[in-house]
């Protein structure tokens, strides 16, 4: 699916909705100078386009209980269509996989997964294991600072390099 052409009003929105997710449409209207019905229908349209996928709160973990972040690196015994079908199938089902991404390079994957302690992500490697869900090896990296978290996407940013970009192809 290509991507949506967007306007500065719209862009202003998905930003404050980044941010605010919770923000009243009438607040949200007055912040963009758009009256609250012609707000509303943006939103509506936005989330139509599946440009909004969802609203949610941003839980601060550390503040419910610890746990330990580790990326881990997997490769596959096999690269076969099965096999790929085989892993992602299986580790969308399991909670603790916050992320996993088909990347290029030396390894097939890469996964977030969130976990009580080491030994606890030791336990749910062991259980993939046993599985047998295809994996030849995998990386364990542990994080031991947190240095950024994710926040709200760099659209204005993003959409400016592309514009760039484009203008500089064409010369």
């Amino acid at each position: 699916m290509a991507p949506q052409r967007l306007d500065q009003r719209d862009l202003a929105i998905l930003g404050i909705l980044q941010r605010e997710g919770r923000i009243t449409n009438q607040r949200l209207a007055e912040r963009i100078h758009l009256s609250a019905s012609a707000c509303l229908e943006r939103v509506k349209r936005l989330e139509q386009l599946g440009v909004v996928k969802g609203y949610g709160a941003e839980v601060a973990l550390e503040k419910v209980l610890r746990c330990s972040t580790v990326y881990v690196e997997v490769t596959l015994k096999r690269h076969e269509a099965q096999d790929f079908d085989r892993f992602e199938s299986a580790i969308r089902d399991i909670p603790e996989v916050l992320e996993c991404n088909a990347i290029g390079g030396g390894s097939d994957y890469l996964m977030k997964v969130i976990a009580l302690d080491i030994a606890h992500y030791q336990e749910l490697i062991d259980r993939l294991l046993a599985a047998d869900i295809g994996i030849g090896r995998y990386f364990t990296y542990v994080v031991t600072k947190p240095v950024k978290r994710a926040g709200p996407l760099p659209l204005q940013h993003l959409l400016h390099e592309a514009e760039a970009r484009e203008q500089h192809r064409q010369t």
